[in-house]
Formats: structure tokens, sequence, C-alpha cells
């Protein structure tokens, strides 16, 4: 796997171990990053079959009105 290097705050990074409970600061950022994806990836889940069920009902014929 790829890997890449990049800079943060150090006080975010230490706030983002303190939370997630883990003494590394690598695999804190890993773990907070893996998180967001797969928070992403739940709500993409749920508003898909939202919208799904809304282009169902905009799909079938309106009743005449008037």
């Amino acid at each position: 796997m790829a890997k890449v290097g990049i800079t943060l705050d150090a006080e975010l990074v230490v706030e983002a171990m303190v939370l997630a409970g883990i003494g590394s600061p690598q695999d804190a950022i890993e773990a907070v990053v893996r998180d967001y994806i797969a928070r992403g990836h739940r709500t993409e889940t749920r508003t898909e079959s939202k919208d799904r069920n809304l282009r169902e009902v905009d799909a079938k014929p309106q009743e005449p009105q008037g």
C-alpha cells in the first residue's frame, strides 16, 4: 500500500490520540480517517435508499387534478 506523509498540528494529533484511545500518532490519525470514511459510506447507504424511494414515488403517474 502506498504511504503519504503529511504535517499536522501537534495539538490536533494529541487530541485525536486521546479521543481514539490510541498511543501512536500515526495509528490514531489512521483510525480517525478510517472512521470518517466508514461514516460517509453509511450515510451514502442511508440516503441512497431514501432517494431511491423518493424517485419511485415521483415516477408513478399522478392522478389528474382539477
